[in-house]
């Protein structure tokens, strides 16, 4: 044991002076490492613990005993809070939910609302999919200046942000430092990467699957009430009618005129064939009577194989969702 009080001594002034900050973990892990090279024998082992929405981590530093056995230091840092108050809240009290495992802090959904576009979606989605791309996008390699660049030229460009003084406004607004923006650009440049290279992956196959999802489609279609619509639907042609309602619209009816992917028109039209009509059926919170005029045969070209990439992303986040473990602590 000769020598050991030395070496505990030692570890304890080490430990004592590392810095606290979670980007400076890796200078910690340097220090300890260079001080373990000169004493050998203490086989010293740095044990990080990151406090979850804080930027403040905590380390303990594990020694061999030369009797057998280790000895492990703890040093808290003096931030004026107790020992038993730091720790008196169960550990997901920080937590909004856990998907598959992976968690997601307070501070980092509050940071995600903020920061996501506004779409027909819930949060509680929103929020699901965040850690569910967190997850599937953990192995891919770690993007380059100039993916981290083009993340961050959209990202700032879809809140236009234009100036460096803009996004230094919306960062204090916001709550974040320059550096919690740096982390959370490559967490985004990382899940846009994964995003692109499962789009492409996809595409061709749901394609095959889904083609008349596709196709061009030029419809018509008018919403209303059951009783008006029933009167256009008895007509000897549909066209005509729903013609005549474009001109002249009655009552309550509102009518559409569109050429779109199948896929983007409402439900109960996207099988129609070219020349077929459907309803009045529910549509909503009312019903619907619509023709298709024309249908052309989607073809795998460079746009069409872009939308099915896309289409089939969708699905896929949709199936993770049905699949996945979630544990919601505070909603």
């Amino acid at each position: 044991m000769s020598g050991f009080p030395e070496t505990l001594a030692g570890a304890v002034e080490l430990l004592r002076e590392l810095p606290r900050r979670r980007e400076a973990v890796p200078d910690a892990r340097e220090r300890v490492a260079a001080w373990r090279a000169a004493h050998p024998e203490s086989l010293a082992q740095l044990v990080v613990d990151v406090r979850p929405g804080t930027p403040i981590v905590d380390y303990d530093l594990v020694l061999d005993h030369p009797d057998g056995g280790c000895v492990a230091i703890t040093a808290p840092a003096e931030d004026g809070v107790p020992w038993t108050a730091e720790h008196s809240t169960h550990w997901a009290a920080s937590n909004v939910l856990s998907v598959d495992g992976q968690q997601l802090s307070v501070q980092t959904a509050l940071f995600t609302l903020k920061a996501l576009a506004d779409r027909d979606r819930t949060v509680h989605d929103d929020l699901i999919d965040y850690c569910l791309l967190i997850l599937e996008s953990w192995q891919e390699p770690a993007p380059s200046q100039e993916e981290l660049q083009r993340a961050s030229d959209d990202f700032r460009r879809h809140r236009g942000l234009h100036s460096r003084a803009d996004m230094l406004r919306w960062l204090e607004e916001v709550g974040l430092t320059p550096g919690a923006y740096d982390n959370h650009l490559h967490s985004l440049a990382k899940m846009r990467g994964f995003r692109a290279r499962k789009e492409a992956e996809s595409a061709e196959a749901y394609f095959a699957e889904h083609a008349t999802e596709f196709d061009r489609v030029s419809a018509v279609w008018a919403t209303g009430s059951e009783e008006r619509l029933t009167e256009l639907a008895g007509r000897d042609d549909p066209f005509a009618a729903l013609g005549e309602a474009v001109a002249r619209p009655v009552g309550d009816l509102t009518v559409h005129v569109a050429d779109r992917s199948a896929s983007e028109l409402p439900a109960p039209l996207r099988e129609l064939g070219e020349g077929e009509a459907t309803g009045p059926v529910p549509h909503r919170d009312g019903f619907l009577f619509g023709a298709v005029r024309r249908r052309d045969p989607a073809r795998p070209d460079r746009p069409t194989l872009a939308a099915a990439g896309r289409a089939a992303f969708t699905a896929f986040l949709a199936d993770r969702r049905a699949k996945a473990r979630i544990e919601w602590y505070w909603l």
